[in-house]
């Protein structure tokens, strides 16, 4: 896949689509709603396991926002068919601020273009905001003999090497896609249900390789139980200064971030769109949440 696909374009037109979504036409009791919401818990629906970056993000996010709402945020993960199947039950859900789904960006830009077909529609989910982002670590179980991007390359390029993902669609097998494509190198797919248990096949030398999410593989490169080869950031991470980016190691193309983003059932009244989304902005302004988001290399976005 080339970074001129269309999947990759639409990736782009995330942040605007989201800034510009359609207000819903708001009903005589929304304002009631408004002022009443929220008064039970509020669920936090990711669309990928226990253990991954989206599953910490909303842990992390959910004691100032149970400060600032009074009220209970727990999380409920529903991983499974690149984020499908999560993003289709928030979809189908009841339209009234009390299940909120974390996503990453490619369940609606690039699986629309994997899977033959989808079990929602984009206009079923009404943006909260874009809140963070990070980048992807290329890393390799020990056991690969490769030292360094392109001694791994020169490798794959004579014997497909596999490499794990978070499913069908995810960054990573877009990212394993994108460096099969740009070195010549040969791969083999192998997809999980999401990015931690893609972390864990790597680990135990299921897999050779993975171009995964940083927060998931950060703690496992320090504590040298994977080996980092590049970083797809612009720039070198701070929490991992001697490994090089992608573009010093002259794969430009291979840039790549993902986007960590909320969004409510299309019908959700305005009243509580905005308040939900003016408790996430408190809520990442936290020097905590500030702190957790530097700790697994992300960076704060809403």
């Amino acid at each position: 896949m080339t970074s001129s696909s269309s999947p990759l374009r639409a990736r782009r037109l995330l942040a605007g689509l989201l800034c510009c979504a359609p207000l819903v036409t708001l009903l005589p009791q929304a304002a009631q709603a408004q002022g009443a919401y929220p008064d039970k818990p509020v669920k936090f629906l990711t669309n990928f396991p226990a253990g991954g970056p989206l599953d910490m993000l909303g842990r992390a996010l959910a004691i100032p926002l149970q400060a600032e709402l009074k009220q209970p945020f727990v999380v409920d993960n529903r991983p499974g068919a690149g984020g499908n199947i999560g993003a289709d039950a928030v979809a189908k859900g009841a339209a009234d601020g009390y299940t909120v789904l974390l996503s990453i960006d490619t369940t609606f830009t690039i699986n629309p273009h994997v899977y033959s077909s989808m079990p929602f529609a984009a206009k079923d989910l009404k943006p909260l905001m874009i809140f963070s982002s990070s980048g992807l670590a290329f890393g390799v179980n020990p056991s690969v003999n490769a030292k360094t991007l392109p001694e791994f390359i020169a490798e794959s390029k004579k014997q497909a090497a596999s490499f794990a993902s978070a499913g069908n669609g995810s960054p990573g097998h877009i990212a394993a896609e994108i460096f099969a494509d740009s070195t010549g190198s040969k791969i083999m797919h192998v997809p999980y249900k999401g990015n931690a248990p893609a972390v864990t096949a790597l680990l135990a030398g299921e897999v050779q390789a993975g171009i995964l999410a940083t927060p998931g593989l950060l703690p496992h490169i320090q504590a040298g139980k994977v080996r980092p080869l590049a970083v797809t950031g612009r720039t070198r991470s701070p929490l991992l200064p001697e490994v090089p980016t992608v573009g010093e190691l002259g794969l430009k193309g291979m840039e790549f971030e993902v986007l960590y983003l909320a969004m409510v059932p299309a019908a959700t009244p305005q009243p509580v769109v905005d308040k939900l989304r003016d408790a996430l902005q408190k809520a990442l302004a936290t020097p905590e949440v500030k702190q957790r988001l530097a700790s697994l290399d992300m960076v704060a976005l809403g």
